[in-house]
């Protein structure tokens, strides 16, 4: 097959891949075949509701936005992941975690705003946004889970959620390709350079153990927005990772930092996540953007 073909064999079976990975209450699950990531977490599915709004599956992101509306109205508090239909999340995984609230603030405004639908999660949009603000300076855990402090990322994502200004005066100095989402989200972008793997493939940050350290396809993908200029080959590369069933994974094994200790997270949780919902997402809305 030619390139393009690939190209848009991987759009359809990523679109599958979400549909058949969201709950019919909404939730989409992080990855079907890995079981600690069988929940809903809010950042990914406000990420994946907006790749889906993107492409016209609105059905789809509004049955995830209320979903999360569901849980706030339901007064089950502002945590990071929930169970499929909506419950509390009963492992001892860190639960507090501020940027998913804001990404889902984002997530509702701007599809709203895309299909000029009516805003008919406001209630619990209010209530969610009344929470972030208190927290907003608080210290919770990084996108990765591995980190407590006050993170650039968190911030912006509480900041695009808000719909002001982002002030990173209170956030602690450090290379992590979570930063990509500032640019993403509008605001000024930070150099991540060094986190971008001989092959193109991007990396969590320096220090990443967690399966060897791999390069990760969705933060590729954020790269690719990032830098229109090299989105293509960004695309190329998350298209060139994909299983022969069209499955994106979470992570390349290509150019690991810490090859040592990918055994040991194989040992411990079997094969690396495959697929990922939120790297198929962010692949449609890489693809999304460059066609437009």
């Amino acid at each position: 097959m030619g390139a393009s073909t690939t190209l848009n064999d991987l759009h359809r079976r990523s679109v599958e891949v979400i549909l058949a990975g969201q709950s019919p209450a909404g939730g989409y699950v992080a990855s079907p075949t890995f079981p600690p990531y069988a929940f809903s977490w809010l950042r990914d599915g406000s990420f994946i509701a907006d790749a889906m709004s993107r492409i016209g599956e609105v059905e789809s992101a509004e049955t995830f936005f209320d979903w999360v509306a569901r849980i706030v109205d339901g007064d089950l508090g502002f945590e990071a992941r929930y169970t499929l239909d909506g419950g509390r999340d009963p492992t001892d995984w860190p639960h507090h975690q501020h940027d998913g609230w804001g990404l889902w603030l984002w997530a509702v405004r701007t599809h709203c705003e895309r299909h000029g639908r009516p805003h008919r999660w406001r209630s619990a949009a209010e209530r969610t946004a009344r929470y972030v603000e208190t927290v907003r300076e608080q210290p919770c855990v990084d996108w990765w889970e591995e980190r407590t402090g006050v993170h650039a990322a968190t911030l912006a994502c509480i900041a695009a959620g808000l719909d002001d200004g982002l002030d990173l005066s209170a956030a602690e100095d450090r290379l992590d390709a979570s930063l990509l989402v500032l640019p993403f989200l509008g605001f000024e972008p930070v150099d991540v350079s060094a986190l971008v793997s001989a092959g193109g493939g991007v990396h969590r940050h320096l220090e990443d153990t967690f399966y060897g350290g791999g390069e990760w396809l969705l933060l590729t993908a954020m790269l690719g927005l990032a830098e229109p200029a090299r989105g293509r080959e960004c695309l190329d590369w998350i298209a060139a990772h994909a299983d022969p069933d069209g499955l994106l994974p979470e992570q390349s094994q290509d150019h690991l930092l810490h090859p040592d200790s990918y055994r040991t997270w194989v040992e411990q949780w079997g094969p690396p996540p495959s697929p990922l919902l939120w790297a198929h997402a962010m692949f449609l809305t890489l693809a999304h953007e460059l066609d437009r």
